[in-house]
């Protein structure tokens, strides 16, 4: 061979390792380059305290005359699974109709996302503000201004809170694992519905009770379980998400501006997890309170508390973590129109709206019925929402939802960590299943929007949402 060949072939030869060490083409490599954006977190806080003088619980209650504890929002944002998902916990009692409107529709433009990726809850605690904008429009072109909630004072939390998530977007954490537990609540949860020997509600057991049949009952159908679902980076814990599906109210309508039971919880463990935020979500307890342990006494607060906080920390101890990245999280949303309630007549309503010599909380409840029921007439929606991230599912849901979503949500995916969020849109008031409007009680009575056939809507969304069963039935009592 010529010399020149030789020494090419040399070349060559040499080339070819240098490129081979150089740029390896194994899987490693490839994974490493994927367009694949990392999973990533923000997370945001606000304090939302109203100002003294403050109209509380949608105005039904005494306004705020003292603080006893803040309030807060308190938020995540999920970044690296196709547009943003946000999820905000508000101390209010409520944030309904127009206001999911408007905090959606800022959340969105202000964090890249659509309406429908954000969550907005409640966590429902009563001597608190009860928001509901679109509702507050009739009121005022019925000249009720400012007997709901402070419109300054709301437009003040939403702008404040939303500069807060946006500005949560700069210090971005990655996570690596998902983390799930759970722990058992003992003497807090007890139904509420004491049904007869008719099969007909006899007691209902409140939140607070000294009816010593009441008291006697058994705790009836609950779940008595709180969730802790944690997202982590390697080894660090970067925020708690915690479900648990009670009222929260240990007593309320004095006055007192309370972030109540489950906001003390929070705190409570909180501090037993330093640098960890603990983001808390009421769970489906329209018709779940703490009357058989709760007689209504102040000092019961803390000790409700602490029984939450207890079974918070037994979770957090028992958590099980599961690597986690961008593509294990899986957003789903179906826009849902609820059976109205027949009990709803809109000249009734309008007449007592427009009578000034109707009871204010009377005129009040007739403008939020109107509102929700020319709302649903004109075919408003409410988005029903899932977040999976690996082994875990979160269902965010509308109303005062009844205990038994909460449990057929959890057959039906019984390999999975099902949480669940109610208290998003409270216009429908409070959500029975079918069985439960042919029984009675205060839930579904006046205070309930939706006719008997809303459980055939919300089962099929959840079956559409958290699995692909054609057949489940919300469990019996």
């Amino acid at each position: 061979m010529p010399l020149f060949r030789k020494q090419f072939a040399t070349f060559l030869s040499l080339s070819l390792i240098v490129l081979f060490f150089i740029c390896p083409t194994n899987h490693s490599q490839a994974a490493e380059t994927s367009s694949e954006a990392p999973l990533q977190i923000a997370t945001f806080e606000c304090d939302i305290t109203p100002p003294l003088g403050s109209p509380l619980c949608y105005g039904h209650v005494a306004p705020a005359k003292i603080i006893v504890d803040p309030l807060i929002a308190r938020g995540i944002i999920i970044l690296g699974s196709e547009k943003p998902i946000v999820l905000l916990a508000l101390d209010w009692v409520g944030a309904n109709n127009g206001a999911q409107d408007v905090w959606k529709k800022q959340l969105a433009e202000a964090l890249g996302t659509t309406t429908d990726r954000c969550a907005v809850h409640c966590l429902h605690q009563h001597d608190t503000p009860g928001v509901d904008i679109s509702t507050n429009d009739l009121l005022k072109q019925n000249g009720l201004n400012g007997v709901m909630y402070d419109e300054t004072y709301v437009a003040d939390v939403m702008q404040r809170t939303i500069a807060a998530a946006r500005q949560s977007l700069k210090k971005t954490q990655p996570v690596t694992h998902v983390g799930t537990g759970k722990g058992k609540v003992e003497q807090f949860a007890s139904n509420r519905r004491i049904l007869g020997p008719d099969g007909k509600v006899k007691i209902v057991r409140f939140s607070s009770s000294r009816n010593p049949t009441a008291i006697a009952a058994p705790v009836g159908t609950i779940d008595a379980y709180v969730r802790v679902l944690s997202l982590w980076n390697k080894d660090q814990p970067l925020v708690a998400l915690s479900y648990y599906a009670t009222h929260p109210q240990s007593y309320y309508g004095k006055g007192g501006v309370s972030c109540d039971t489950v906001g003390l919880a929070r705190s409570i463990h909180e501090k037993q997890t330093p640098g960890v935020l603990h983001i808390h979500f009421n769970g489906a307890g329209g018709n779940i309170g703490a009357g058989k342990f709760n007689n209504g006494d102040p000092e019961n607060r803390p000790l409700l508390a602490q029984r939450l906080a207890d079974g918070m920390k037994h979770a957090w101890d028992t958590t099980e973590k599961t690597p986690v990245s961008a593509s294990d999280v899986n957003w789903k949303s179906k826009s849902v129109l609820l059976p109205l309630r027949d009990t709803l007549d809109e000249k009734e309503l309008a007449g007592i709206l427009k009578n000034p010599k109707a009871r204010l909380t009377d005129r009040i409840r007739a403008a939020r019925d109107l509102n929700y029921l020319q709302r649903t007439q004109a075919g408003q929606t409410i988005d029903i929402t899932r977040l999976k991230i690996g082994p875990a599912q979160i269902i965010h849901m509308p109303g005062e939802l009844f205990v038994e979503y909460q449990l057929a949500a959890q057959k039906m995916a019984p390999g999975d960590f099902v949480c669940m969020a109610a208290y998003g849109d409270q216009g429908p008031g409070y959500i029975g299943t079918k069985v439960s409007y042919a029984e009675g009680g205060y839930e579904t009575g006046r205070v309930s929007r939706t006719a008997p056939e809303v459980e055939e809507v919300l089962m099929q969304t959840l079956r559409e949402l958290v699995t692909n069963k054609d057949k489940e039935s919300v469990p019996k009592k």
